[in-house]
């Protein structure tokens, strides 16, 4: 049971619904694209992520001094079914605007 609380906790601010769809839409992203493409500073969209990696929605790979996000695969069902009805959610969301020269 603890892991459908920490999975549906996740999904309770729409903040994280936007940034789940944002990178299941352009795949893997670097922390400062998602930075700026949000308008966010760095503590609080980390600690958005956090949460989505936490409830296992996201993977992070670092590479050198850079962090990428990507939603994790292979990913649960249930994990599945809810990116999917995310993705049919007319969100309201920025351009990506790209500055990391890595990705």
């Amino acid at each position: 049971m603890d892991v459908f609380l920490k999975t549906t906790a996740a999904l309770n601010d729409p903040t994280r619904i936007k940034i789940l769809q944002f990178i299941n839409l352009h795949g893997k992203l670097c922390v400062c694209d998602l930075e700026i493409s949000f308008d966010m500073i760095q503590s609080r969209l980390s600690r958005h992520l956090k949460i989505l990696k936490e409830a296992g929605f996201l993977s992070v790979k670092r590479e050198g001094r850079w962090a990428f996000y990507e939603v994790r695969s292979p990913q649960d069902q249930f994990r599945n079914e809810c990116i999917k009805e995310i993705m049919y959610l007319e969100l309201d969301l920025p351009e990506l605007k790209k500055i990391c020269k890595t990705s």
